[in-house]
């Protein structure tokens, strides 16, 4: 099983970056992981005073707000420290969001991006924006959004499953995140053109018959991936569901209480290669827990 080595928790101070940082300490000090923290400095408000305040020089004015950055973002970490035992490294960046961000994943080393959904300033659409699409799009590391405060480890993790390699992906990241917790792996399936089944007149008994073959098929494949991936029979559960896959993952994470949901961005079309899938999507905007996107290799 891979190991979960460093953690990079994004923040611009807000209450959802808080839940983020904690939740990424949690981690880190379950995992025995490094963690670093990072704020990516908008430089907006200082172009602005100096459009104002044009005898500021402008080397003084960046120093001194990274200066008062740097203040608030160790104030974190020292918090983060007195409640977890962990010592994060502090790191204050400029530049474009996105770019930076990916830039400093690469550039730390880091295993996993985490980060609040909602912010008080340029993280507050990530997910409900374009901005979490194109985020989870060019990520090469999987992401870890978090919506709710930290109180204890992850318990139930959801991970919904289409049998390509994203699945095995995101069960890799799930043991690395949160190895002790219960697995749920739930399969939602549809029949083949059953809509023109319908169409041409077919027998609901036929289509309940080819219902049957797919939950059946879906059940065997479920048992071989559990297997090929290792997973511990005592606590992982099944759940194979007919019909629309995205609808039917938010019912599973009311129903279960989960706390975590894993996806991949990558679905069985080559085109998931280059766009999140829809159901991707419709998780990220709407499921009430945290949820965890993960990459796979194709």
């Amino acid at each position: 099983m891979a190991e979960l080595k460093a953690l990079l928790a994004a923040t611009d101070f807000s209450s959802s970056a808080r839940h983020a940082a904690e939740r990424a300490a949690l981690i880190a000090v379950e995992a025995g992981a490094r963690l670093d923290l990072l704020h990516v400095l908008s430089l907006a408000p200082l172009q602005e005073l100096q459009r104002l305040v044009t005898e500021v020089p402008a080397e003084i004015a960046e120093q001194a707000l990274c200066s008062e950055v740097r203040t608030e973002l160790e104030a974190v970490a020292a918090g983060l420290q007195a409640r977890f035992a962990v010592t994060p490294a502090c790191r204050v960046v400029s530049g474009p969001l996105l770019n930076t961000l990916h830039e400093e994943v690469i550039a730390s080393g880091a295993d996993l991006l985490v980060f609040g959904a909602r912010g008080e300033n340029f993280f507050r659409h990530l997910l409900l924006g374009t901005t979490a699409i194109r985020m989870v799009s060019k990520a090469r590391k999987p992401i870890l959004m978090v919506k709710q405060p930290v109180r204890r480890a992850y318990q139930t993790l959801l991970i919904p499953v289409d049998f390509s390699p994203s699945s095995l992906a995101s069960i890799e990241v799930a043991r690395m995140v949160a190895p002790k917790a219960d697995v749920i792996l739930m399969h939602a399936f549809d029949v083949p053109f059953e809509s023109r089944l319908r169409l041409a007149n077919v027998s609901d008994e036929i289509i309940n018959h080819y219902r049957v073959v797919a939950r059946q098929q879906a059940q065997r494949d479920l048992l071989a991936l559990r297997e090929k991936a290792g997973l511990s029979t005592g606590k992982t559960r099944f759940v194979v569901v007919h019909g629309d896959a995205s609808q039917r993952v938010l019912e599973q994470e009311q129903t279960f209480d989960c706390d975590l949901i894993i996806m991949g961005k990558h679905g069985k079309s080559p085109l998931e290669e280059f766009i999140v899938g829809s159901v991707t999507k419709k998780v990220l905007a709407e499921s009430q827990c945290d949820v965890l996107v993960s990459v796979s290799e194709q």
